[in-house]
């Protein structure tokens, strides 16, 4: 089937990662059927402005509504005569976890059991979901993501995610259905959500206002370029499996010391550092092993930091300045 005649359904379309996919797809030639809540969970501003650039495609539909609303779901699966499921809808971050927690159940586990149910009813062959680099709580990730040891979550959002890939393994071997669940590595990009620390260090710094550093800097992330994380998505669509997990990330570590540098440069202002101790549920470390999704989903982070940040802070001087 081309993609001229393949119906996607993407969940959390608004969204950072789910707008970026939507509009890739879109302009392959797919039908996409997005679906968000765009609750204010951060600037609902700019979870329409996202939705409103989709919009401007003749093959996209948009439904408001949760993933715990099942009957009006039921309805969009009922007349769309959907090809896959893109599951990106989850209720992120965290720390907000420890100040929310039923949120995290509500839409995490409950909005996903019913994308499950609604998949298995209408013999939908393939879904993707995204789980997230968190489930490692502590642990370094191996080579083959399925086989790592992710039985020590160190947070809500991580015990939900983990659950999702669980969730996912039964009915992949229950019924049959193929199933893909992507863990993310710290994605970052334009239209990146606002509570994230890049993006926060980027509008202090230009500010003048301290940052809060956290573990007093001895932090690093694998950051990943939102293009490449769009990348192993869409390689995704055609990868054939009955169940499978990837990492998709960079797995060039990054000093948060040397990020805040960069942004540095990038904004010609030095950052008034607020050194603090290390936040519950945050691990200090989250090194990708991307050995897995490569071979398999024939890709490789391509963006470099320095890149990317590049990109991101261009397009956050437009977005915010230069309107």
């Amino acid at each position: 089937m081309s993609s001229k005649n393949k119906i996607i359904l993407v969940t959390g379309s608004s969204g950072f990662i789910g707008f970026h996919l939507s509009k890739s797809l879109l302009e392959k030639g797919y039908t996409i059927v997005g679906v968000d809540n765009e609750n204010d969970y951060y600037d609902v501003n700019l979870k329409e402005d996202r939705r409103k650039i989709l919009e401007k495609y003749s093959d996209f539909k948009f439904y408001k509504i949760s993933l715990e609303d099942n009957l009006s779901l039921e309805k969009i699966f009922d007349t769309k005569n959907i090809d896959i499921v893109i599951n990106l809808a989850a209720q992120a971050w965290v720390r907000y976890s420890l100040i929310h927690p039923e949120a995290y159940v509500q839409t995490n586990i409950v909005g996903f059991f019913n994308i499950l149910e609604l998949v298995r009813k209408h013999n939908i062959k393939k879904i993707i979901y995204a789980s997230s680099s968190s489930v490692y709580g502590k642990e370094e990730p191996t080579s083959v993501p399925h086989e790592d040891n992710t039985n020590e979550p160190i947070s809500l959002y991580a015990a939900t995610k983990m659950s999702n890939e669980l969730m996912a393994h039964v009915y992949s071997h229950a019924y049959g259905i193929s199933t893909i669940g992507l863990r993310f590595f710290t994605v970052y990009g334009p239209f990146w959500r606002p509570d994230m620390a890049i993006a926060k260090f980027t509008k202090n710094i230009s500010s003048g206002k301290p940052i809060d550093v956290y573990n007093f800097g001895n932090m690093q992330r694998s950051f990943t370029y939102i293009d490449d994380i769009v990348e192993g998505i869409i390689k995704s669509i055609n990868y054939e499996c009955v169940f499978e997990i990837f990492n998709l990330g960079n797995d060039n570590l990054v000093p948060l010391e040397s990020m805040i540098e960069i942004l540095e440069n990038y904004l010609n202002k030095k950052a008034i550092k607020n050194y603090l101790p290390l936040q519950i549920g945050d691990a200090p470390g989250n090194k990708t092993k991307i050995d897995h999704s490569p071979k398999n989903l024939k890709r490789s982070p391509g963006v470099d930091i320095e890149t990317g940040l590049r990109k991101y802070i261009e397009w956050y001087r437009e977005y915010y300045f230069d309107k």
